[in-house]
This record gives structure tokens, C-alpha cells and sequence, in this order.
């Protein structure tokens, strides 16, 4: 298996991090020939900003040269693991402008006939893990956002671009000393050294 993990954190002394390094020991325990990438958005210096003008047109946002590698990893990958905290009762600024830069019309969906208005997905076939933590308790976002989390990375977008496997590890109380951290960095070990 091929596993793309995005780390959308700037602090790589972060819980965030520790749970990335899970992640991929998790990923070798399980098999020495899967592969691995990881994609560090804070230390690439990516611009979440999604620009529209006369030299960039929303139409050619899938042959955007600045995104040709990014483009080419999610490709490249069977499952797609983004590792992010929870602020502000949603994923960070960076991450919801690589998605928006990088999800576009051409490479992750597409349009069949003119006048459709539900797309067809072009990255079906893939599976995605999300893991995200938050200063809160883990039942806030359901509790309290009623899930708008999940339903936006699930429904607004994996469906959208036809990923249907999507699993969501949340975990809350994370800047609390008695945040049970360990348990829940070998919870996400666990899941990847056993996850097929």
C-alpha cells in the first residue's frame, strides 16, 4: 500500500507531530514494502491562498504548475492521511487551502455533460484517515458544532471526489496533563500497524 500523509502543523514539537511519527512506525511495524510520503505544509512554505486573475484562471487550476507535485503524491497514493489539529471548531487555514487549491475541477472531479451539477469523483478507489486533535473535549464538536467537522471533510468533500472509505480518529483534551496522550498515540500506532 502506498500512504500519503499531509501534516498540517508548525510546530514539530507539537502532539500533532508525535502523532505523525505514529503514524509511519505504525506503517513500517505493519509491512517492511509499504511505502510512505509525507507531505509537511507549514515546512514546505505552502500558500493556502487560492488566487483568481487574469494570469490565473479558476479553469487551469488542475494544471497549476505550483501544485504538480502535490498533484502527482495524491495520485501516487492508495490512502491519504491528514494529521491536523482542531481550531477554532475546524481543521487549520493551511489545510483548507491546500484543499482548496488542490481539489479542483480536472484532477479531482470533473463534470460529464454540460448542465450536470453533481460531479463525478476522480479519486475514487482511494481510503483516507483523518486524525485531528483539539484543546476541547472530544465530544465538542459533535456536541456542540453538531459534527460540521466531519460533515465537511466527509460529505462537502471525500464524497464529492469520490473517496468513500474515511475514517476519523478525534481526540480532545490534548493540552491537558491528563490527556491519556500515550493511549492515544498507540491507539494510532495500533490502527496502522494493523490496518489493511
Amino acid at each position: 500500500m502506498k500512504t500519503l500523509i499531509i501534516y498540517t502543523h508548525p510546530n514539530h514539537q507539537s502532539l500533532n507531530y508525535a502523532m505523525m511519527q505514529q503514524v509511519v512506525r505504525g506503517i513500517q511495524d505493519h509491512a517492511a514494502d509499504e511505502e510512505i510520503q509525507v507531505v509537511d505544509l507549514y515546512a514546505d512554505g505552502f500558500n493556502p491562498a487560492l488566487v483568481f486573475n487574469e494570469h490565473k484562471r479558476r479553469r487551469d487550476m488542475h494544471i497549476d504548475p505550483e501544485l504538480h507535485t502535490y498533484r502527482e503524491q495524491i495520485k501516487w497514493a492508495d490512502r491519504i492521511v491528514f494529521v491536523y489539529p482542531i481550531w477554532w471548531g475546524r481543521p487549520p487555514a493551511m489545510l483548507l487551502g491546500f484543499i482548496d487549491r488542490m481539489m479542483a475541477s480536472g484532477f479531482a472531479y470533473a463534470y460529464r455533460k454540460s448542465g450536470d451539477w453533481i460531479p463525478e469523483g476522480l479519486l475514487k478507489g482511494k481510503s483516507v484517515v483523518c486524525i485531528s486533535t483539539m484543546q476541547g473535549p472530544t465530544g465538542y464538536l459533535r456536541l456542540w458544532l453538531n459534527n460540521s467537522h466531519k460533515v465537511l471533510m466527509r460529505r462537502a468533500l471525500f464524497s464529492y471526489v469520490g473517496i468513500r472509505q474515511v475514517k476519523f480518529f478525534e481526540f480532545g483534551s490534548m493540552e491537558s496533563p491528563r490527556g491519556k496522550h500515550e493511549q492515544k498515540l498507540d491507539k494510532v500506532y495500533r490502527y496502522f500497524k494493523t490496518a489493511r
